[in-house]
């Protein structure tokens, strides 16, 4: 049957969002957390997929602005809520939407597309690039001490209850996301879904938990946890789940490690989704003890080639051609001039030869500072035409701060 693709109708929502989480799992959402992600729907972006009376896909986007190197806020695409129905794949619905998808987020003028994939090998035949990375960790609390930095027993830690957390906490998020690539600014709606304490994300924890981190009487920081607890015969091995942990100045950060590392009756903190250059890395006295693993977070795609790259700034000055294959989006296709520095940058069209030949997907990889050229390069996916110019490039793209998504989308 011919599967026909329009953009949602307010009327189809219960429909879609259905499906949408059939294709996730089928896990029931409460109505208080669907009732607020209908509210932050944009339906005017979120494309439907209709087998006959059946919605069988689904693709939205949010316009939102993150942080590039360089500190400046860049226009972007949010991608989410991508689904095919079990009973439909293989059949283009997922290219189709794609299309579309990448054609409007153009014609919007958003020169960006950024995702979290939730199968990282479906994206890159769009073009899209694992960008940043995240960590994940197990602490073995009981095996490791952290070394604090000056002025951190002048933190105050105080607990708060979860209605006062969205107007206490937000703020700290709003400070930290100038300061690293990749950080999302919240879309009003989003602030409260981070803090909504909802009974199927809880999966055997406590209620959502907040603390503050204050000094000289103003909010520094913030932790936001949950508790599983354990037992085994030689007594308790409950588990403290880090769902984000914010803040301003190193004491204010060693203060709440060392408090989340300290709680009574548990052993382990899992740290799910920290920066690969997380701080607490250079706190903790025997890393080994804490089961580091590493995973890709967001996945960026340039849409406007052009746009893209002159919306960030360069470590050191650069001036490279880029041959750019992009057979998805063909209108990114040929040489762009790329000059910059640490001031701003200029991407244009031209006929002089290429230095570097590479594909939008790895070009998106590097986008904000998280992957190099040069590791690329050595993987064989991008191409130095001139000597000189990876070593060269390699190093303007990249960033003092590792770039990470804290901001679900």
């Amino acid at each position: 049957m011919t599967i026909e693709l329009r953009v949602l109708r307010p009327s189809e929502w219960d429909e879609w969002y259905q499906g949408l989480t059939l294709a996730f799992g089928g896990i029931p959402q409460s109505p208080e957390k669907a009732a607020l992600i209908r509210e932050i729907t944009d339906f005017d972006r979120s494309l439907a997929a209709w087998d006959g009376a059946e919605c069988v896909g689904s693709a939205g986007s949010f316009g939102m602005r993150m942080t590039v190197p360089g500190g400046g806020l860049a226009p972007m695409a949010g991608v989410t809520m991508v689904s095919v129905s079990s009973t439909h794949r293989r059949r283009g619905v997922l290219t189709s939407m794609m299309r579309r998808q990448l054609d409007d987020i153009r014609a919007w003028g958003e020169p960006l597309a950024v995702l979290m994939a939730s199968e990282p090998v479906i994206y890159g035949r769009f073009g899209y690039g694992a960008a940043a990375s995240l960590i994940r960790a197990d602490i073995d609390t009981a095996r490791v001490r952290l070394e604090l930095p000056e002025g951190t027993e002048s933190v105050r830690i105080r607990k708060i209850p979860a209605k006062d957390a969205l107007a206490e906490c937000e703020p700290v998020y709003a400070r930290q996301v100038p300061v690293r690539p990749g950080m999302i600014v919240r879309l009003p709606g989003w602030d409260r879904l981070q803090y909504l304490d909802a009974p199927e994300d809880r999966q055997g924890t406590s209620h959502l938990q907040t603390v503050l981190a204050e000094r000289d009487g103003r909010t520094t920081g913030y932790a936001l946890f949950r508790i599983r607890p354990g037992w085994e015969d030689a007594g308790p091995k409950g588990r403290v789940e880090i769902q984000d942990i914010q803040a301003d100045d190193p004491a204010s950060y060693a203060a709440l490690c060392r408090y989340v590392l300290s709680i009574d009756l548990t052993s382990v903190v899992s740290m799910s989704n920290r920066p690969v250059d997380d701080p607490w890395q250079s706190l903790i006295s025997d890393i080994r003890r804490c089961n580091v693993r590493v995973q890709d977070s967001l996945h960026v795609r340039l849409v406007e080639a052009g746009a893209a790259l002159e919306a960030r700034t360069y470590r050191t000055p650069v001036d490279v051609v880029l041959e750019v294959a992009d057979a998805f989006c063909p209108w990114n296709e040929g040489r762009w001039r790329l000059t910059g520095d640490a001031k701003g940058a200029s991407c244009e069209r031209t006929s002089d030869a290429a230095d570097l030949s590479l594909s939008v997907r790895d070009l998106g990889a590097v986008y904000l500072g998280g992957s190099s050229l040069a590791e690329l390069a050595a993987a064989g996916r991008v191409r130095e035409l001139r000597r000189g110019a990876l070593a060269e490039a390699s190093v303007a793209f990249g960033s003092d701060t590792a770039p990470w998504g804290p901001h679900d989308i």
